[in-house]
């Protein structure tokens, strides 16, 4: 359930709220709108009563949600959520840029690459220091090495960084470094490190698991958006389907779902989708077509002596030519915007 307070609702009345639900067991979750303050109801066993409510001062209503995942849906937040992060804006009509290499190699490699593709418009740099690979015998990354590299990036190319998080032993390390946090696809049902993104102040880059719904994509970040982060992103970066002439399937038709269902930003990451180069470009342009608020692009100066995913990396040249062709297509889509 989501109790609506009126405009102009005092911290007393909000209070007063809180102490009903909470005095029942239940959990409350004040969620601050454009103009009026709403509070979930979390950790109910059955309905709730909608007259424990009626008559409490500045109360608006009370209104069933009818989701399993209930602070990711537009039930509870109507309006869009708008991620700020180190003066860039993701999500409600922006388009976010995120490029860089799959791994950081060294600093050399992490500075070459950030200042193109800094030049060529991207917003945030992306760059993993710990490496998820499929066998234990590829690069695994730098470790804080990598982080320290990434934290030089943003000094020098005034650019938020993001990478990813792998478990909760290094979380605080990561966390320390970056500024969005990243949890990959093999992690998306890892409930240990959601509830530790929960609990973070840093924003939370989602990605869908490689088998997953789409309701179970919203369930993982129901977990982060529980513990009292409100800052995710969902990022669809493909789905393992029978296909050989790509990586994954980059499942668009998520996109429309995601927008009418849930208020958080979506981002594509069409790299790791087509696994291939001469596939990027094109599903990027789709992304935004279809209404995606980013993309995350990998690019590599040299990917044919890149230690991790080479073949699907953009060539700088190319990512410049991917977003032009993003922001044409996005004045197109979003016009007021652009």
């Amino acid at each position: 359930m989501l109790v609506v307070m009126e405009k102009g609702a005092g911290a007393e009345q909000i209070e007063k709220v809180i102490q009903v639900i909470e005095a029942r067991g239940m959990t409350a979750r004040p969620i601050p709108g454009g103009d009026r303050v709403s509070i979930g109801i979390l950790n109910n066993k059955g309905p709730v009563d909608q007259a424990l409510f009626q008559g409490l001062p500045g109360v608006k209503e009370a209104i069933p949600v009818t989701r399993p995942y209930k602070l990711v849906s537009r039930e509870v937040q109507p309006e869009d959520t708008l991620i700020q992060v180190g003066g860039v804006c993701i999500g409600n009509g922006h388009l976010t840029l995120i490029a860089g290499p799959c791994a950081v190699e060294s600093e050399n490699q992490a500075m070459t690459i950030a200042e193109k593709v800094k030049a060529a418009g991207a917003h945030i740099f992306r760059g993993g220091a710990f490496k998820p690979r499929t066998s234990p015998y590829s690069f695994q990354g730098l470790g804080e090495e990598g982080l320290k590299i990434l934290a030089k990036v943003r000094e020098r190319f005034d650019m938020p960084i993001v990478t990813e998080v792998m478990d909760t032993d290094t979380f605080a390390l990561v966390e320390r470094y970056t500024d969005i946090l990243q949890i990959g696809t093999r992690n998306m049902q890892n409930y240990s490190l959601l509830k530790r993104a929960g609990q973070s102040k840093r924003p939370v880059l989602l990605k869908r698991g490689m088998s997953a719904t789409i309701e179970e994509w919203f369930m993982a970040a129901e977990y982060i958006m529980s513990e009292g982060n409100p800052n995710i992103m969902l990022c669809e970066r493909g789905v393992r389907t029978f296909v050989r002439h790509s990586r994954n399937t980059l499942d668009l038709s998520a996109v429309p779902v995601i927008l009418r269902e849930s208020h958080l930003p979506v981002i594509i990451d069409p790299s790791h989708a087509a696994g291939y180069r001469d596939q990027v470009i094109p599903l990027s342009r789709a992304s935004v077509a279809v209404g995606a608020h980013g993309l995350m692009v990998e690019v590599h100066h040299a990917p044919e002596e890149a230690l991790s995913d080479g073949a699907q990396s953009l060539l700088p040249e190319q990512f410049a030519e991917l977003s032009h062709w993003a922001d044409a297509v996005h004045a197109l889509v979003k016009p007021d915007v652009a």
